[in-house]
């Protein structure tokens, strides 16, 4: 079936939150796109801004300086380019998402609420969350996964200790992956009684690089992705129909 190119939106990525997630996302849009030549791809419009002040840092401490207003001045410039759907792929960043969204006149995709929608579609009922202090503390993906009649488990203090160690002391820092910690948490959380994970922040996302995840995990930034291509207008191909592992 052709693409009809009229159709088709330019997507807007606000990006460098942090910026390996953000090419992490480009590469799985142009994977789940079925395309057979390069003009069947997505335009999209990469604004990476690793200057945004840190997102946990400021909803744990407002004395620390709030990342809305440098997010918002990126959306603006998106959509001032052309960009006619944004997205954000930082997790944390959704703490602000009302204020994102209201501030554009284009859609703004949510990526909290689109992995809620994608387990709840996938039969799931207990939800496992490995995210950054901020988003837990905030209750982000707590409030999707209960708006879709979905239970969501957490870590126990030291499980999200090690979360938190994995996301800022290695992966942030550039280095590998200690898989040990991801498997500590893991059995935490199994032990709760959850029939799936959450891998709610992109940081973590970048972890599937490094290893094959056990079944039952679903990374919200392959969710995003997915939404991209389908809210743009792009061709999905059927492998990617099913996200869960």
């Amino acid at each position: 079936m052709a693409i009809d190119m009229e159709e088709r939106k330019t997507l807007g990525i606000i990006g460098g939150m942090g910026p390996m997630a953000t090419a992490y996302l480009l590469q799985l849009i142009i994977e789940m796109t079925d395309a057979k030549t390069d003009q069947e791809h997505l335009d999209v419009i990469v604004f990476n801004r690793p200057q945004v002040p840190d997102r946990t840092a400021y909803i744990l401490d407002r004395t620390r300086p709030s990342p809305l207003p440098v997010i918002q001045a990126a959306a603006h410039a998106l959509e001032g380019l052309g960009a006619g759907c944004l997205c954000a792929p930082c997790v944390t960043s959704h703490y602000f998402y009302g204020d994102l969204a209201g501030c554009v006149s284009v859609p703004f995709l949510n990526m909290l609420a689109e992995t809620a929608a994608e387990l709840q579609a996938e039969g799931k009922r207990s939800v496992g969350i490995m995210a950054t202090s901020g988003t837990v503390r905030t209750g982000l993906f707590q409030s999707a996964l209960n708006q879709v009649g979905l239970a969501a488990v957490l870590p126990p203090p030291e499980g999200q200790a090690l979360v938190m160690s994995l996301i800022y002391d290695e992966i942030k820092a550039g280095l590998p992956p200690d898989l040990e910690k991801l498997w500590r948490v893991e059995g935490l959380l199994r032990a709760q009684g959850c029939d799936s994970i959450v891998l709610g922040c992109t940081e973590l996302s970048l972890i599937k690089r490094a290893a094959p995840l056990g079944p039952g995990y679903l990374d919200a930034l392959e969710v995003l992705s997915k939404r991209c291509v389908q809210a743009c207008g792009g061709r999905l191909k059927p492998a990617y129909e099913s996200l869960l592992a």
